[in-house]
């Protein structure tokens, strides 16, 4: 791989060590080509959807060290898509709430809408824009079903033909990607869900320079942990 500048602050100023890692003269970054290299694959084939068992097969990377830079991917990609809306021009005119079973509850035969991630999505400046709701409060079983319905029915936004919405092609896309996750911890839930709208609002190549800038970044990844080992 020819470095020519620091993927770090981008100055030119590079040296070699004796060790064969590269040395920034600006911000002082040692860091490896193999290693870089590596990483800069990783991020292309987390792009490109190819899940962490796979991408460590075929780099022979070692399966846990890719998750754990798929999990930051995601954290990074959180942390940008926030600061992206924070700076948009909010016309939250397009707005729908919605209910994700993971695949587990999925297959329950009695599923309640109480045990459902609660997601609100927003359609501004042409872009979706998602955050993780509250769950539904648990009424006692001596709740009647006509008192749960008009719950819903005062809880649910509904979108005037929703079925033509960005929000609800999001939605199926949302479905189809979380399924060839075999489980998520809801914990985790956020991180997934970010990453399912970083992919959505922007194209693959965008993705890829937009993540490696996060990951080179300064502030996403410790200067400390380039010498590290994968």
């Amino acid at each position: 791989m020819n470095i020519t500048s620091c993927p770090f602050c981008d100055n030119n100023s590079l040296y070699t060590l004796q060790d064969n890692y590269k040395k920034c003269k600006s911000c002082k970054t040692k860091f490896s080509l193999t290693k870089l290299e590596t990483d800069i694959k990783i991020i292309n084939f987390f792009c490109n959807n190819i899940n962490a068992n796979k991408t460590a097969k075929l780099l022979d990377v070692n399966y846990r060290t890719v998750q754990n830079r798929y999990m930051l991917f995601r954290k990074l990609i959180a942390s940008f898509l926030e600061d992206e809306y924070n700076r948009s021009i909010k016309d939250n005119s397009s707005y729908e709430e919605y209910y994700y079973f993971t695949q587990r509850k999925q297959n329950k035969k009695n599923r309640s809408l109480f045990e459902a991630i609660n997601i609100i999505g927003f359609y501004s400046s042409q872009k979706i824009y998602t955050l993780l709701m509250p769950r539904l409060p648990k009424y006692s079983v001596q709740s009647s079903t006509k008192d749960y319905e008009y719950y819903l029915k005062w809880h649910k936004l509904y979108s005037i033909n929703s079925y033509k919405t960005p929000l609800s092609i999001f939605w199926k896309y949302l479905e189809e990607n979380l399924k060839k996750y075999k489980g998520i911890d809801e914990k985790n839930f956020f991180y997934y869900l970010k990453e399912c709208e970083f992919k959505f609002n922007y194209l693959q190549n965008r993705q890829i320079e937009t993540l490696k800038n996060l990951y080179f970044s300064k502030n996403g990844i410790s200067r400390s942990s380039d010498s590290s080992r994968s």
